[in-house]
């Protein structure tokens, strides 16, 4: 009776199940780091929206300038080396 650290087979299966191990580890990993990605562009979809309003709400509201109510342009705010 052969020891099983002589068998090839028992060591070719050892081998495949520490690689499978491995890519199951590894595998594991790349999911946790696919959903912290995921997340990621979920809030930044979600600031870019909210900075997209606020663009919008900026360009829809009037400036006073005195009396008269005009329309806000953006070469007003340029500073002043422009």
């Amino acid at each position: 009776m052969e020891h099983p650290q002589n068998d090839p087979q028992a060591a070719h299966g050892s081998d495949t199940d520490q690689r499978l191990t491995e890519l199951e580890i590894k595998a594991s990993f790349a999911e946790d780091l696919l959903d912290q990605l995921d997340k990621i562009i979920v809030r930044q979809q979600q600031q870019i929206d909210a900075l997209l309003r606020e663009v919008a709400d900026l360009k829809a509201a009037p400036v006073r300038d005195g009396d008269i109510t005009t329309a806000r342009s953006l070469r007003d705010d340029l500073p002043p080396h422009f």
